[in-house]
């Protein structure tokens, strides 16, 4: 059970990444390149995360898919194309990867 939750949030990760690459590549390139990167790396994002909510609840994999994509894009931005980074930015990631620490639990509504 462990190893498939470990599992389910390596896909997850990665489909934060390719998400991530996704925009990326939307900003660096330009011409036809463009929109055929931008197709790929959501084709694959979306089959990552598809295979990280057979092992997780979809809470923890959009969860973990948004922290992934939103720190990555982040990271990416102020050092690829030396976009700010504002500390609003910093403190509410942190509240979002932190926050999804024990999502492993059922959500009581």
């Amino acid at each position: 059970m462990e190893r498939e939750r470990k599992k389910g949030y390596a896909w997850a990760i990665s489909a934060g990444l390719n998400a991530a690459l996704a925009a990326i590549s939307a900003k660096f390139f330009s011409s036809q390149l463009k929109y055929a990167l931008v197709v790929f790396f959501n084709v694959i994002m979306w089959g990552c995360y598809f295979n990280s909510m057979k092992s997780l609840s979809s809470l923890q994999a959009t969860v973990t898919n948004f922290a992934t994509n939103f720190l990555s894009s982040g990271l990416s931005g102020f050092l690829l194309f030396e976009e700010a980074l504002p500390i609003k930015v910093i403190f509410i990631h942190s509240f979002t990867s932190f926050g999804k620490a024990d999502t492993h639990h059922p959500l009581i509504i």
